[in-house]
């Protein structure tokens, strides 16, 4: 039936324009449910479209389909993942929001870290976008939706608004705010074609604008330059500050409390970052070493070592004992891991995906092992 009604279209092109009216044929799999079924009247296993858009919004079920629809195979129909479109439309909607809601001060300057996550992100936006054309070019078309999903998600909501943002309460400088919002706009323009109507209110809501103007006859972003080194550093960075965090979190260290961080920069990472680890770890300074710190919590991020000074922040003798308590933990776990690959019968005999599987247990628990170890000797002093 669907090869006739393809030839229909085209003869009906020939007959009515004399041409040819399309290249391609997109063809999707078919609609199932959890149990891999195929929905239809008879199962009564068809959800409710008006039902599904009552509760999630058009652009959420929207969302929630193409997630579920990987290039070339059925699509397994779950409404958790409408949730999760509705989730991203919110998402959308409250960074707008955020961003709406600063107040501007036309006398200050553009700090500094604002400016470096304003030029990562345009980075990583021409980066990205080179991704989804690529997607685009091959019809993969939900990879081109998780793919833009990420960027903004994590990347622009994530990350760049937390950079950017004022402190509670106080104004934003105008550079900043005027750059963000084109950014926020290049992103309504990626995720269009995804969720129209959100897109369409938020272009609209930004500024006054004609019908001439409207998003869904607007231009395609284009890509920028991609600073590579730019985006290396970042990455280090991020593992930076989401290390600052773990430990916060781990330490049960307060946020608003400012701490201290030593760093042993192997990396040679640039100082010009330093501001904007501090912004984002609330970090009161930053100081190089050559040495472990002891009485401090300590991370890597590549060959750079982070050390987070504890004293004043956590129970130091508590926090001992807990460490004491995961070394015993995971010296008995890699006695079990160990006689088992000590078992010449086990490595000769299992698969070895399964023997390869224990070895890395092994390799892990060590380096576990020694990370307990260091941080209880740095404790200790």
């Amino acid at each position: 039936i669907l090869f006739f009604w393809v030839a229909r279209m085209i003869v009906a092109g020939y007959e009515l324009r004399d041409e040819k009216p399309f290249d391609k044929v997109y063809l999707t799999g078919l609609v199932r449910d959890k149990q891999r079924r195929k929905m239809s009247k008879s199962l009564g296993n068809s959800p409710d479209a008006l039902g599904l858009i009552e509760n999630y919004g058009a652009d959420g079920v929207r969302v929630g389909l193409l997630l579920s629809a990987a290039a070339g195979n059925d699509i397994m129909f779950d409404e958790d993942l409408c949730q999760q479109g509705k989730g991203f439309v919110n998402k959308m909607w409250n960074a707008y929001r955020l961003i709406d809601g600063w107040e501007v001060d036309e006398t200050l300057s553009q700090p500094a870290h604002a400016l470096q996550g304003l030029n990562w992100y345009k980075s990583r936006f021409a980066q990205v976008l080179n991704e989804v054309e690529d997607h685009y070019s091959k019809y993969r078309i939900s990879d081109v939706l998780m793919t833009s999903y990420k960027l903004i998600y994590d990347d622009f909501c994530g990350w760049l608004l937390e950079i950017i943002k004022p402190e509670y309460q106080k104004p934003i400088d105008p550079k900043t705010l005027f750059e963000v919002i084109a950014l926020f706009e290049d992103n309504l323009r990626l995720m269009h074609p995804f969720t129209p109507f959100i897109t369409e209110e938020l272009w609209q809501s930004i500024a006054a604008r004609d019908v001439k103007d409207a998003l869904c006859i607007n231009t395609w972003p284009v890509a920028g330059t991609i600073d590579q080194s730019l985006l290396n550093d970042f990455e280090l960075v991020q593992d930076v500050i989401s290390g600052i965090r773990t430990v916060r979190k781990e330490k049960q260290i307060s946020f608003k409390n400012e701490i201290t961080l030593n760093s042993i920069n192997n990396e040679e990472l640039s100082g010009a970052y330093d501001s904007l680890i501090m912004k984002m770890g609330n970090v009161s300074q930053i100081d190089l070493v050559e040495e472990q710190v002891s009485g401090a919590a300590s991370y890597r991020v590549k060959s750079n070592e982070y050390f987070i000074p504890l004293e004043g922040n956590i129970d130091v003798a508590a926090e001992i004992e807990k460490l004491s308590g995961e070394l015993k933990r995971a010296q008995g776990f890699l006695i079990g891991v160990q006689k088992k690959l000590g078992n010449e019968r086990f490595v000769n005999n299992a698969a070895v995906e399964i023997v390869d599987k224990e070895k890395q247990k092994e390799a892990d628990t060590l380096a576990k092992i020694e990370t307990i170890e260091a941080s209880m000797k740095a404790l200790k002093g």
